[in-house]
């Protein structure tokens, strides 16, 4: 699968300006992605045993309570997701830079925000949930069953969020394999106690969550034995270097920056929801099925994606600019292959998809009659998606939070002309005209990410060490 190295890459190596762990070939670039890839898979198997398992106590009551629990919880952790993106691009190049106390610290700091989002999260469970009840209202009984369901569950937000950040530092030194560890470990797990719980002893809806605070937990308690090379490290609790000032708000700014960002493209699907709603209800069951293509297409283009932030963040740290450029080049040139291999996927088996996903004659028809977007979609968000990872890793937080607010400015102004005039063809090509915008912007940045790799490293603080 490897190509020959680079007459130039030979005589880096030989010359010892590069390691032979800094040259970038097709085979790492796969032994990082493929990992995310399937880990990605399971992750909707979790949710539909889950669904399953309560389904079977008879009633409709405990299945809306979990799905909306569910729901609350995770778009509450959601908010802290920028603690995985944050970490990956600043440990992959503190190890890049071959400051392994840095490492060491990072996983500290990560973990000290993953453990005082949760408490925060635990002190403020009241208001917190009456406020989203009311944002998703449903019936006496499901908020009852929904409110025993997160009154068990979050006590886990500590681990479920601190997972974002133990996630991000393996994945900065291409440990994903790791990562797919503990993903099949908690849905193993959830999986094998909410057969228990729920179909052995009858604990119905606080069973499930009872199994997934202990999955939760016990993935966080795997992760950090991932971790264990770290923790033998002084450095891990060297609270002058953990709370070193400089690093601590830099740390702050990339988080805050990539929180925006996030929230602006949040912003932009759920707008996108709430414009179909009004184009009707078989209109807008037809979007959601729609959606679903795009969500398939992201899991596939993950891996590839963390595979940048991983290696353009290593080439950014240890300053090296060719090395860089392949990383982003090959994680792209992989990712675009993923993508068209998507779109034709798409456009051969959309119809079937979309019956599998749909019984309703009406929205089978009219989700077929905007298939055409979800083929064109993989190749039209490719550049954002790939890019994306690549200043991730580069830490160009401020570029991806200004690139984004434009893109959703170009979003609205679309929708605003093009729904009044072409309804729900409208609604679709303002979203994908989004996902162009945000390539092209990025995209015009790069030179500039490139050009950073050329300025001369920060000085090491610390001696160096081993931190796995």
């Amino acid at each position: 699968m490897d190509e020959p190295l680079s007459d130039a890459e030979v005589r880096a190596v030989d010359k010892g300006a590069l390691e032979p762990r800094d040259v970038v070939t097709h085979r790492r670039v796969l032994n990082i992605a493929v990992p995310i890839v399937i880990s990605n898979a399971t992750v909707p198997i979790l949710g539909s045993v889950d669904t399953g398992v309560v389904g079977q106590m008879g009633l409709a009551a405990p299945i809306g309570a979990v799905g909306l629990g569910a729901i609350i919880l995770s778009a509450l952790y959601w908010i802290f997701g920028f603690l995985r993106m944050g970490t990956v691009g600043l440990t992959a190049q503190a190890a890049g830079h071959g400051d392994d106390a840095e490492v060491a610290a990072l996983l500290t700091r990560g973990l000290l925000i993953g453990a005082g989002a949760g408490a925060a999260i635990i002190l403020l469970q009241l208001p917190l949930f009456w406020a989203s009840f009311r944002l998703s209202p449903g019936s006496a009984e499901v908020e009852g069953l929904a409110q025993q369901y997160m009154a068990i569950r979050v006590w886990s937000a500590p681990a479920a969020i601190s997972i974002y950040a133990i996630t991000g530092w393996l994945i900065a030194q291409e440990r994903t394999r790791a990562v797919l560890a503990i993903q099949l470990w908690m849905n193993g797990l959830n999986i094998v106690l909410d057969l228990w719980f729920v179909l052995g002893l009858d604990w119905g809806v606080q069973g499930v969550a009872i199994a997934t605070f202990l999955s939760e937990w016990s993935g966080a308690a795997l992760g950090l034995w991932f971790c264990r090379a770290a923790f033998r490290l002084p450095e891990w609790r060297n609270w002058a270097q953990v709370f070193d000032g400089p690093r601590w708000l830099h740390m702050m700014r990339v988080n805050t920056d990539i929180l925006i960002r996030s929230m602006l493209l949040e912003a932009m699907f759920v707008s996108f929801l709430f414009m179909g709603s009004g184009l009707g209800d078989v209109t807008l069951a037809a979007n959601q099925v729609l959606l679903q293509f795009l969500m398939i297409t992201a899991f596939a283009l993950d891996g590839f994606a963390y595979a940048a932030e991983a290696l353009v963040g290593r080439a950014m740290g240890a300053r090296q600019r060719a090395v860089l450029r392949r990383g982003a080049l090959l994680t792209s040139g992989w990712g675009l292959a993923t993508c068209v291999g998507m779109a034709i996927a798409f456009a051969l088996a959309g119809g079937a998809i979309i019956d599998l996903m749909a019984t309703a004659t009406g929205v089978r028809a009219v989700a077929r009659d905007y298939l055409p977007y979800m083929v064109a979609a993989p190749v039209a968000g490719w550049a954002a998606w790939m890019l994306d990872g690549i200043f991730i890793g580069a830490t160009r937080s401020r570029d991806m939070r200004n690139m984004m607010a434009i893109s959703f400015a170009i979003y609205v102004g679309f929708a605003l002309v093009l729904v009044p005039a072409l309804g729900n063809h409208g609604l679709w090509l303002s979203l994908l005209a989004s996902f162009v915008a945000r390539g092209i912007t990025l995209g015009l940045r790069y030179p500039s990410l490139e050009a950073d790799a050329d300025a001369p490293p920060p000085p090491l603080r610390q001696g160096k060490a081993t931190a796995g």
